[in-house]
């Protein structure tokens, strides 16, 4: 079997960490952040430092791929997760009979198992450190990639690491799970590889949100979806770990009048004017301030350039390969997803064909993970683009692809196959095109979706939103 050093012990590290020392590989983490893992969920959220993760304390939502995906692949951390408060969350299960034709088979691949993210990589790095085959070295920054012989004429092959100590780490393979902000392609520029395809943009979004948490455990009752959109802004309801929850504002970045909601007072005046969700608002602040977070980038890096690799012996996973803006709370199952495909794909290559082996990688994230990469920014966008269209009072025509998607929001609470398909996809267990492929599901979405653009508002107007919070 082989050594293999991954880069960065966030959740996708840490995933295909485990997933590959599982397989019989000696795996050695590198995490630049020196900050030990806690023992307690208060201690994850309380005391420890990731400086490295920016989202680390934002609003995070685990959805039912992850749950299944750790089932199928990490028992062990779905059992971690749950020791330290983590929340078994069905929407189906708890969603009135009226709605959904009471519970069916299948319905419990809905079940989430959620947490704040701090919690999550507690319960992750807890396994990985009692793991055979796979150490952990926090502390270590890693610095530039090593080099042998090429394998490819003009493909530099990378044979390890080098980190901030001058230490030298030689291995079979290197794994680059250091996320969105990676400096893989800096990596490559100094061994004179060709550079990355890049494509990248600010996903136009801004986010404030805070956690709450309930005296005796409970939380919100949800009077909607986790994610509800309103003129001119949507909102996160996200329940969690240990009786918390998080809630947020979703906001263009172009706009200025919302920048207010930065300040605690205005942040917790705009709440109560959206019925379905001010009593969300119903427990302990965790922290006085709002969290905001901005400039986050939709980026997708190409390593495989006119059909060869820009470098063999290293691979990128997650959010070193790409990332969206996390409102739909798929980065995480995206990850480990992708994790899972690099662990099949080092089941059937050989690492003594590194050439081989990259084209396999590519050719595997383009089947398997790419089109929730590609679904997810047809989304953002077009929803970025009607809420800047709102802005300015006028009404957004996002295309048979947009119509659909909302026509199927306003249907699922008509019809309890069609809220099973909606859910399907929020949850990503299903693609968009898989769910409307279904015998009779279009039909049932345009006869009873038909009327989405005329359905009563359920909370402000942008206008009575502005004067709320300026009064």
């Amino acid at each position: 079997m082989a050594r293999i050093v991954v880069v960065g012990a966030g959740v996708a590290g840490l995933s295909s960490a485990m997933l590959l020392a599982k397989d019989g590989h000696d795996v050695v983490v590198l995490e630049r952040d020196p900050a030990p893992p806690p023992t307690s969920a208060d201690e994850a959220w309380d005391d420890w430092d990731r400086r490295g993760v920016n989202q680390f304390r934002l609003l995070h939502y685990f959805l039912p791929r992850f749950r299944l995906l750790l089932d199928a692949e990490l028992p062990e951390v779905a059992a971690a997760a749950l020791e330290l408060g983590a929340l078994r969350h069905n929407p189906i299960a708890l969603a009135p009979a009226e709605v959904t034709g009471g519970l069916r088979p299948g319905d419990e691949d809905h079940e989430a198992i959620t947490a704040r993210r701090p919690v999550m990589e507690a319960a992750l790095a807890r396994v990985a450190a009692s793991m055979p085959g796979l150490t952990v070295r926090r502390g270590v920054a890693v610095t530039g990639l090593e080099v042998g012989a090429p394998v490819a004429v003009g493909v530099p092959h990378v044979t390890g690491v080098r980190t901030d100590t001058g230490e030298t780490i030689r291995v079979d393979l290197v794994v680059d799970a250091s996320g969105r902000r990676s400096p893989l392609p800096s990596w490559l520029a100094a061994i004179d590889a060709r550079p990355p395809v890049e494509e990248v943009e600010d996903s136009g979004f801004v986010y404030y949100g805070r956690y709450f948490r309930s005296a005796d455990g409970s939380l919100p009752v949800a009077f909607g979806p986790p994610l509800q959109h309103y003129d001119s802004l949507s909102i996160l309801s996200l329940p969690a770990d240990n009786g918390t929850w998080g809630v947020g504002f979703v906001t263009s970045a172009g706009d200025p009048a919302l920048r207010a909601l930065r300040d605690p007072e205005v942040w917790s005046t705009a709440l109560q004017l959206y019925p379905l969700v001010a009593h969300w608002a119903d427990g302990k602040l965790l922290d006085d301030q709002v969290a905001v977070m901005a400039k986050i980038e939709d980026r997708h890096r190409e390593y495989h350039v006119d059909g060869m690799p820009v470098a063999t012996g290293v691979l990128a996973v997650a959010d070193s390969w790409a990332c969206t803006n996390p409102s739909v709370g798929r980065g995480a199952s995206i990850g480990l997803l992708h994790a899972v495909t690099l662990r099949d794909v080092l089941r059937g290559s050989s690492l003594d064909e590194p050439l081989a082996l990259a084209h396999e990688y590519h050719e595997a994230t383009a089947r398997t993970v790419e089109p929730w990469y590609r679904s997810t920014l047809s989304f953002d966008r077009s929803r970025l683009a009607e809420i800047d269209a709102q802005r300015r009072g006028a009404s957004y025509d996002g295309g048979p692809e947009w119509e659909i998607t909302q026509a199927m929001g306003f249907a699922s609470m008509q019809d309890p196959d069609v809220l099973r398909g909606f859910v399907r996809i929020g949850g990503l267990l299903s693609l968009p095109e898989d769910v409307l492929a279904q015998p009779g599901f279009l039909d049932r979405v345009i006869e009873l979706g038909a009327g989405w653009r005329d359905a009563p508002g359920a909370g402000p107007s942008r206008e009575q939103l502005l004067a709320g919070i300026s009064a």
